[in-house]
């Protein structure tokens, strides 16, 4: 605080305080708390609001088991709730993007920080930016128009050689995910990429040298040297892919297919199509537990603190 007002002087201190609170308070906290009350209450016709039927109930949470259905887990068959084999697909799925993002993003990274010439940098990163101009919306409806039966996708496999008939790619090869998955990666591959490349950026290139005139394979370099320095870009970068593909509810909207339901497509329909608040805030609860208890692991994982990661 002091380096602040030394820095800025007392008013302008006092005016980013305010509105880093209002910021906290008005706009995350307030909300967060209203909805926590909210799901503890019935969701009731206006007569009823306030009468001996509005009590404190876990009955909207209670609802995320009902409706079992079978289904499959990796080839083995089960019976679940339908809203919970929803919430355990988004939550699987959001993480299998997550490492798809750092598979890719960490050479990137690597190779942007460390071997490419300082002078080609600015031009590298503005390329990488250049997507980001164009709103999530237009990329995921792009993406629709690649991934279509009769798009240029399957017309350039086709004309490849690589495959006889076109895919239909929203419904998925592997499984009904597919589509989903490949556009998330797309949509916040960034956001992985550049929390490690600032971490990698500040690692001492003589560290790194020095590993390999002691004989060290680069495999065990990067092990040993490179990923422990990194790792708290990494844990930010997976903390923000998770919480930024678990939230996702335009991507899944325009690229999905009817089999392929994501946990917020189920908070939004009872928030804007049952009208069911009550039950609609319950569920964003639980939702919300799951990526503050992913946050954690990825601390625990990684040994890092929360002030590594939002740094």
């Amino acid at each position: 605080m002091h380096d602040l007002i030394r820095r800025y002087g007392t008013g302008l201190t006092t005016l980013f305080c305010l509105l880093v609170a209002f910021w906290l308070l008005v706009l995350i906290i307030l909300p967060n708390f209203s909805m926590l009350f909210e799901s503890f209450f019935p969701y009731l016709p206006v007569a009823d609001q306030g009468g001996p039927k509005d009590v404190f109930t876990l009955g909207n949470y209670e609802k995320i088991l009902a409706n079992p259905i079978e289904t499959a887990w990796f080839g083995v068959p089960v019976t679940i709730p339908i809203h919970v084999n929803t919430f355990v697909d988004t939550v699987f799925f959001s993480a299998l993007v997550t490492f798809m993002t750092l598979i890719l993003a960490y050479p990137l990274a690597y190779f942007l920080a460390k071997v490419a010439s300082p002078r080609s940098i600015p031009t590298l990163l503005l390329l990488l930016f250049i997507p980001m101009w164009v709103s999530e919306a237009l990329r995921a409806f792009a993406w629709y128009i690649i991934l279509t039966f009769n798009g240029p996708l399957n017309a350039a496999l086709k004309a490849l050689g690589i495959i006889d008939q076109s895919i239909r790619w929203q419904n998925g090869i592997v499984t009904s995910y597919d589509a989903i998955v490949i556009v998330l990666t797309y949509c916040y591959v960034l956001f992985m990429l550049f929390p490690i490349y600032t971490a990698i950026t500040s690692l001492d290139t003589n560290q790194i040298e020095a590993a390999e005139d002691l004989g060290s394979p680069w495999w065990r370099t990067h092990w040993r040297v490179v990923i422990p320095h990194a790792k708290p870009g990494i844990a930010s970068g997976c903390v923000m892919v998770f919480m930024l593909s678990a939230g996702s509810l335009l991507v899944p909207t325009v690229v999905g297919s009817t089999k392929a339901n994501w946990f917020p497509q189920t908070i939004y329909t009872w928030f804007n199509d049952a009208l069911d608040w009550n039950t609609g805030a319950a569920y964003s609860m639980i939702f919300l537990l799951v990526c503050i208890i992913f946050v954690i692991l990825m601390m625990r994982l990684f040994k890092v603190k929360l002030s590594d990661i939002a740094r």
